[in-house]
């Protein structure tokens, strides 16, 4: 039964946080993955739009500057072309630059959801080869002396071309296309070597900004991928911070509903069980006479006892409920431990000596008052001396020990010759209501309580548990205690000093 509750419990828990992170992995994943298959450029849609969204972005603000610079050229054209010639090749350099620019500004304007990326990326290239297609006419158009300042125009020109369509490599290699072929036609008209030179050297660095272009994208799609990781990061934050706002209201109520329940469950039971216990004890001392049938005085004792081990249930319950909420309130006074410790074995020597076990006490005389609760320093003890008769063998011993720990506190240790509990059960029977497998087989009579419950004492107290066990080894329970809570390390408190301030006004009033 214990097993099938731990099963159940284990399933209620849900899964690890290492699950559920897998989890969002592969689902992050499988939304990429379709994402990319539905893309025409192998990424996702929303890094398609952003790309050209980028595009359109550079285009769009960079036509004032495009039309200065083809005024600049033209302007430096018209020395030694014909200025009709100049005038013409600006004019159509400035409508392309002002085309393409309203262009990026129609396609800012729509809204994401119903865009056509593929023909707007077509849009985009074409506008692209005709802007740079205007340009290269810059050097057909020049006179054969103006030709190195038209190859370093081209050269400009390529630079900017690589700078603002570099989000979309496919338009930048398009608008690059017609200036590289612009410069090798030099070739047909003169192949002088200052010709060749000044070719090969535009070729070569347009071939450079081709190469560029892709590093820039590449910069760019890792931005955007970054970003997108971060804004996803961010999501799962606000969702997890959700959730946890939504399971700390349900734990909150649940608590709230714990309280209200146990205490309604423990005035309704205990009012019913004070007469169990009550009539129950007067049935089985025969206080109105024997009983006709001596099996009533067994019936009586039974009730009896079934009786209080409930009580016991309750007020355990009721203990553990006020320590996990923190309302368990502390009785501090002065207690000497050893004394303690004793009337404890005292009360438990009855039971021991049914079972044929033995006390072996170590105790030094030595220690101080221990600033305690006398109340719950009892508990503490009897729970553990109690686990240790459960456990212990016919004949077997326990040994007490209370001292000094290393630090000044003081300890209680209590180790039995029992059969010890396994390392992976350890955990289980320190949780609320756990049982190892030891006290399931041999169908010992307890609630699951007696740990949880002394751990929360010792750690209200400021104090330290520790449980050592090895199967065919016995058990050993360690609770110490601070040294800050020992009487000769606390501070005297001087009870006359406010009363003699508080009178010495009065006495000088009453000398006036």
């Amino acid at each position: 039964m214990a097993d099938l509750t731990a099963e159940m419990v284990q399933r209620g828990r849900g899964p690890s946080s290492q699950e559920v992170a897998k989890r969002r992995g592969i689902a992050r994943e499988m939304r990429s993955a379709r994402e990319r298959l539905t893309s025409t450029s192998g990424l996702e849609r929303a890094f398609d739009h952003e790309l050209l969204r980028l595009y359109a972005r550079y285009r769009a603000g960079a036509g004032l500057p495009l039309l200065a610079l083809a005024l600049a050229l033209a302007a430096a054209a018209s020395l030694w072309a014909r200025p009709a010639t100049a005038a013409l090749w600006c004019a159509g350099a400035c409508g392309t630059v002002v085309l393409t620019a309203a262009l990026a500004r129609r396609f800012l304007r729509q809204a994401p959801e119903g865009l056509s990326l593929a023909r707007w990326r077509r849009a985009f290239i074409a506008a692209e080869f005709g802007q740079s297609l205007t340009w290269a006419l810059m050097l057909l158009a020049g006179a054969p002396e103006a030709r190195t300042f038209a190859l370093v125009g081209l050269v400009i020109v390529a630079a900017v071309t690589t700078m603002l369509a570099a989000t979309v490599p496919i338009a930048a290699l398009s608008g690059l296309l017609p200036l590289t072929l612009a410069a090798l036609s030099l070739l047909l008209f003169s192949q002088d070597m200052d010709t060749v030179l000044l070719v090969v050297m535009t070729v070569g660095s347009q071939l450079f900004f081709a190469g560029l272009t892709r590093r820039l994208y590449d910069s760019a799609v890792g931005t955007l991928q970054s970003r997108a990781e971060k804004d996803a990061i961010f999501a799962e934050l606000e969702q997890a911070k959700a959730n946890s706002d939504e399971a700390r209201r349900r734990a909150e109520e649940a608590n709230l509903a714990k309280s209200r329940f146990l205490a309604t469950m423990s005035h309704e039971l205990r009012t019913p069980l004070n007469a169990i216990l009550g009539f129950s004890e007067v049935m089985k001392n025969e206080v109105f006479g024997a009983h006709t049938a001596p099996a009533y005085r067994e019936y009586a004792n039974d009730i009896h006892d079934s009786g209080m081990h409930l009580l016991t249930l309750i007020n355990e319950i009721l203990d553990l409920s006020r320590i996990e909420a923190g309302r368990y309130d502390l009785t501090e006074e002065a207690v000497q431990l050893a004394h303690t410790v004793e009337e404890c074995r005292h009360m438990m020597a009855l039971r021991a000596r049914s079972k044929g076990q033995t006390f072996q006490s170590f105790v030094d005389d030595s220690l101080p008052r221990l600033w305690a609760d006398e109340r719950a320093l009892r508990q503490i003890v009897l729970n553990l001396l109690s686990n240790a008769v459960k456990f212990t063998p016919q004949g077997g011993e326990i040994v007490i020990k209370v001292g000094w720990t290393t630090s000044g506190g003081q300890y209680v240790s209590v180790k039995d010759s029992g059969p010890g509990i396994p390392e992976d059960e350890l955990g289980t029977v320190m949780s609320s209501f756990g049982r190892g497998s030891l006290a399931i087989k041999t169908a010992e009579q307890g609630s699951g309580l007696g740990l949880p419950i002394v751990k929360g004492l010792v750690d209200l107290h400021g104090g330290h548990f520790q449980l050592k066990s090895k199967p065919r080894e016995g058990t050993e329970v360690i609770v110490t205690f601070p040294a800050s809570r020992g009487m000769d390390a606390l501070a005297a408190v001087d009870l006359a000093a406010p009363r003699l301030a508080e009178t010495a006004p009065a006495r000088r009033a009453r000398a006036a």
